[in-house]
């Protein structure tokens, strides 16, 4: 395989005439340019310079290498070019995939700044839980995932991944107003053992995350509702349905007939923007990620 430094270096000499001017014009020795050379022809099987009074001039061979390298840097440029522009080129498509609360709370105000700040980028956004947006991630169907990774039951990412911290968020214990704990400020969930549980859709993220919160301190008590929508889990709880946990992202109102009461210990997520690495420095997908942030910086700034 022909290298494209030495490459370069032929072309550079086929350029500026001499050896010593070609490696002024690449900032390194003659001595340099010319091991670059030696190398390049046994690469390509060929002489490629011959003895020319006290200097050298390409062979045959050398100056049809030449024009090649001529081409492929050209190229090589372009591609360079073209790289440098996708950094700040705030157009195209950006594909977003986001958990139930973020898509409530945060890209309403965030996809409003990018459609008033990159009017030529289109955004896309699906609601999902982070098992179902990253690995679409991963695998290129989507852009951003905006996925949530709680304190005792944090989400794995590849190596391949990386994530921008937007918000830190706590999910507190809603009770029906006439529940004997009611009338507390704060609860440990243990004692919460003589009332049903509402929690998020079954095989979901969410639900599996609740039932080890449950094992986890000791409740017995059975998750008798699953519904994969906060409002109405507040809805149910109001109606003595049963009891539930709310993180504060997803909590707009409280209805009345229910109490909130924070948990001892504190229930904490930290909220996620998680691109592909190789995909860091695309000028669309920095804009998408730096609105999502002022958005999460606005939404903790006004609780």
């Amino acid at each position: 395989m022909l290298s494209l430094e030495r490459m370069r270096a032929l072309h550079a000499v086929a350029t500026h005439g001499t050896v010593a001017a070609a490696a002024v014009a690449l900032h390194v020795t003659p001595s340099g340019v010319s091991q670059q050379l030696a190398k390049l022809e046994r690469e390509a099987g060929q002489r490629l310079l011959e003895p020319h009074g006290r200097t050298v001039r390409l062979t045959t061979a050398g100056h049809v290498l030449a024009r090649h390298a001529e081409r492929i840097l050209a190229q090589v440029e372009q591609a360079r070019t073209e790289l440098e522009l996708l950094r700040d080129d705030v157009t195209g498509t950006v594909r977003v995939g986001a958990i139930p609360t973020t898509v409530h709370a945060l890209l309403p105000p965030a996809l409003a700044a990018l459609r008033d700040r990159h009017p030529g980028l289109a955004v896309t956004l699906e609601e999902g839980e982070a098992e179902e947006t990253l690995p679409r991630v991963v695998e290129g169907a989507l852009d951003v995932a905006v996925l949530e990774s709680w304190e005792h039951r944090p989400v794995a990412l590849p190596a391949t991944m990386t994530s921008t911290t937007l918000l830190h968020d706590v999910a507190d214990l809603v009770l029906p107003a006439s529940h004997r704990l009611a009338h507390r400020k704060s609860v440990d969930l243990a004692e919460v053992d003589d009332i049903p549980w509402i929690g998020w859709s079954a095989g979901s993220g969410c639900y599996d995350w609740l039932a080890h919160v449950l094992r986890r301190h000791g409740v017995t008590s059975r998750i008798s509702c699953t519904i994969g929508n906060y409002p109405t889990q507040l809805a149910l709880v109001a109606g003595n349905v049963g009891a539930a946990v709310v993180p504060r992202l997803g909590r707009d109102s409280v209805p009345d007939g229910v109490r909130v009461l924070a948990t001892r210990p504190a229930l904490n997520r930290t909220i996620y923007a998680v691109t592909r690495s190789e995909d860091d420095e695309r000028g669309a997908i920095r804009a998408c990620v730096d609105a999502l942030t002022v958005a999460s910086e606005r939404f903790q700034h006004l609780t």
